[in-house]
């Protein structure tokens, strides 16, 4: 199957490449800040921490955890924070002591924060206080002997820190009451860690780097186990795909998704700390206004998000006066990019958006659409350097080019396995070295691979398989629906119906209006039988619609 999409990839986008350029993330880590030293890394809330200042701070951490909380090598670290100045430090720190870092989402409710911590055997975490109440409520049930605490402001210039964290905690009230009088201050930590000595672990390629948590949708959340060479491998081979429009030093991108996701983890931090870029970081891109005045500040040149958030801004209109003259690359993951969107953002911004697929399991890039493609072709690409994918049918029979079925990848980002859950990870991975997906999809005959749908998304209407996405990109394309999704609900003769959820920019749009609009593009019995319209949809915080939460809802109905 390989041999079908290699000839159609761009002449300076290799199918094969190097993966042993690094040791290990400190190895790439190490590297980057020597060459780029004064260059900033990061940036939020006004706040440039420079790659010297990353190096140093990111050391004290390191010394910290060594010396101060007498953690070993290979013992979990957790860090539950939206995007600061504060993560990358965390983050390296965590790895450069040849730790474990296990990424919390800061919206965990209890329960879920609570098996998160367990099942990952934390020693220590780092929180903002903004969730330090919920980690109050459950951290004595937890092998967590440390708490590292820290502010949103903590790490801005003195007056500004003062100013930020008093309206957070007083004047916008974001601060739940807590006590963890266990805590010390991430300041302090740092402050302490600078007058240690910091011991520069053996770090090896097979060692953990990540235990990154998958969303627990269905069943309970998975520690999927990625090692410092899956990652490595991933952001190489996404450097590859994507490096050839990238100058090294000179790019600025626009990290909106967190950073505790693994897109934007791998993508927007990794990756571009490889290629000595400067990050801003956004801790909360569903402020919209504010966002936005952050973007007229700085000649980005890199944006990468979800479908949801670029269609947020594509219907802005402030969004539309920003001068995009130095962006070159725009990068859409977490979900499938709609075509109403990409055309709309290409028309607005002039560039391109390049629809990125991949998953948790695989550190996470398996595709990309090529930087050269003329406009969106609503495939995901083609496989990223060094993997293979199979398309198989529920035998496990690898079908013809054309012919739908499960996607298999096999790569070195493909994770090592699942946190001690061996029957699970055996469940997904093959003897061959294949995850298997859970994403239907095909291989056109030019070699790109499109995705269908989720497995388990999949609506059945009298026999007949009907993918939400399809239903989704039709009633995407009428002028007057800003968002959708599409789910199935029982039904005593069909077995069940398709339903859509719509949320209108215009209050006239009817039931009949959406119907008779599908009814152009879709057969039969693709077409909805039932509209709901919505001020909103159900999301995840990085902007997945939550189509379980619709069809929970439906069937009650």
């Amino acid at each position: 199957m390989d041999q079908l999409w290699i000839n159609n990839l761009p002449d300076d986008v290799p199918s094969e490449i190097d993966i042993e350029q690094y040791a290990s993330l400190v190895d790439l880590f190490e590297t980057s800040v020597a060459k780029n030293a004064d260059q900033p890394a990061f940036v939020n809330m006004g706040a440039v921490l420079t790659y010297r200042k990353l190096e140093e701070r990111s050391r004290a951490f390191a010394a910290y955890l060594q010396n101060e909380l007498k953690l070993n090598k290979g013992d979990r670290v957790a860090i539950m924070m939206p995007n600061l100045l504060q993560y990358p430090i965390a983050l390296f720190g965590i790895l450069r002591a040849g730790m474990v870092v296990v990424n919390v989402n800061p919206l965990y409710t209890p329960r879920e924060l609570k098996h998160q911590l367990n099942d990952s055997g934390a020693k220590a975490i780092v929180v903002v206080s903004n969730f330090a109440h919920t980690l109050e409520k459950v951290v004595a049930d937890t092998p967590v002997e440390s708490v590292i605490l820290t502010g949103l402001g903590d790490l801005l210039s003195a007056p500004k820190r003062t100013v930020v964290n008093f309206v957070v905690k007083y004047i916008k009230k974001m601060v739940p009451k807590y006590h963890l009088p266990q805590a010390i201050s991430m300041r302090k930590a740092l402050s302490k860690g600078r007058r240690m000595q910091y011991v520069k672990p053996t770090v090896k390629k097979d060692d953990l780097a990540f235990l990154q948590y998958t969303g627990g949708t269905t069943g309970v959340s998975k520690g999927a186990m990625l090692s410092h060479s899956n990652v490595v491998s991933n952001l190489l081979q996404a450097d590859a795909a994507y490096g050839p429009m990238l100058e090294q030093g000179k790019e600025f991108v626009v990290t909106a998704l967190p950073l505790y996701h693994i897109f934007a983890l791998t993508v927007n931090c990794l990756l571009f700390i490889h290629k000595g870029a400067n990050n801003l970081l956004i801790t909360n891109p569903r402020d919209l206004p504010a966002f936005i005045s952050e973007l007229e500040k700085h000649p980005f040149t890199v944006l990468t998000g979800v479908n949801t958030l670029f269609n947020a801004l594509v219907n802005n209109e402030d969004f539309a006066k920003l001068n995009f003259s130095e962006l070159k690359l725009s990068i859409g993951g977490g979900m499938a990019v709609q075509r109403a969107v990409a055309d709309k953002w290409q028309g607005l911004t002039k560039t391109r958006l390049l629809e990125g697929y991949g998953l948790t399991e695989a550190s996470p890039l398996v595709t990309c659409c090529p930087y050269n493609l003329d406009g969106y072709n609503g495939s995901i690409g083609f496989p990223v350097a060094n993997t293979d994918i199979q398309v198989r049918d529920d035998e496990g029979n690898v079908l013809a080019q054309g012919e739908t079925g499960e996607l298999f990848a096999k790569g070195p980002q493909v994770m090592v396995g699942y946190w001690q859950r061996p029957e699970e990870t055996s469940n997904v991975i093959d003897k061959d070295g294949y995850l298997a997906t859970g994403d239907i999809g095909y291989m056109d005959e030019q070699g790109y691979f499109f995705i269908v749908d989720r497995k388990k998304d999949m609506i059945l209407v009298s026999g007949f398989n009907v993918f939400p996405n399809e239903v989704e990109e039709v009633v995407a394309l009428h002028p007057k629906v800003i968002e959708v999704a599409a789910v199935g609900v029982p039904h005593e003769v069909s077995g069940e119906l398709v339903k859509v959820f719509v949320v209108a920019n215009d209050k006239s749009l009817t039931k009949e209006d959406v119907i008779k609009h599908c009814r152009v593009h879709l057969t039969g019995y693709k077409i909805p039988k039932l509209v709901e319209f919505r001020d909103e949809l159900p999301k995840t915080n990085v902007g997945k619609i939550l189509r379980r939460e619709l069809r929970d809802e439906a069937k009650q109905d």
